[in-house]
């Protein structure tokens, strides 16, 4: 069990420091990965970027995932086209959907970071973090539109997930950095003593801490 969020950042992050001359950025998941992600950064020296990724829910049963929208300079969308199939979900009724969703994107990245630029990600080693996975549905997507932004390499990184789910995800990145996996995974917050919800004002203070990109014309990685 981790104390919060803020000891499993440190723990990860000095697995991570390996990668503190490759050029790192660490991109972490609102709410909860964000304490994670700070650590993270500040252990490596890296700038720190949102990666929110919002879930498409069906028109009539929102809390049913026909996809999920990926927040970048180019959002990413990502579809579960057989529920979509099944369900006849028209383009209309997921472009609707993924308007609503961007809108929350948008509001979420003012209130986060007050129009801080987006961290440059191509040719960079990026690194995922969350503070933990359940899952997989919220990670996958994370990674599919982080790939599309051309990294030089992609490092998953969390404190704790389930054994299968890790295994699966190992498929999609270059490598992962997991503290604890687990077969006989329970809910996340069991794993944390300190397990409460954040709040936009606590997101906004914590990424003022976070170390920016250096200035530059050339936003790419060496």
């Amino acid at each position: 069990m981790f104390t919060d969020r803020e000891e499993a950042g440190r723990k990860l992050g000095a697995q991570l420091l390996r990668f503190k001359d490759q050029n790192p950025c660490i991109l972490a998941l609102p709410r909860g990965g964000v304490p994670v992600g700070l650590e993270v950064a500040m252990m490596l020296d890296a700038p720190l970027d949102l990666i929110i990724v919002r879930k498409l829910g069906a028109p009539w049963q929102p809390e049913l995932a026909i996809g999920a929208v990926v927040d970048g300079e180019t959002p990413h969308l990502v579809l579960n086209k057989e529920i979509i199939a099944q369900l006849g979900i028209t383009p209309e009724e997921i472009e609707t959907a993924k308007k609503r969703q961007l809108a929350e994107i948008e509001r979420r990245r003012a209130a986060y970071l007050a129009g801080r630029p987006r961290v440059a990600i191509e040719g960079h080693t990026a690194i995922i973090v969350d503070d933990g996975i359940a899952t997989g549905a919220t990670i996958r997507a994370a990674i599919l539109a982080t790939r599309a932004a051309h990294p030089k390499k992609i490092v998953l990184a969390v404190p704790i997930a389930p054994t299968d789910t890790i295994s699966m995800l190992r498929r999609e990145v270059d490598e992962v950095v997991c503290l604890e996996a687990h077969d006989d995974f329970a809910a996340l917050s069991l794993y944390y003593m300190d397990f409460r919800q954040l709040e936009d004002e606590e997101m906004h203070t914590l990424l003022a801490r976070a170390p920016h990109a250096p200035a530059s014309t050339d936003r790419k990685g060496t």
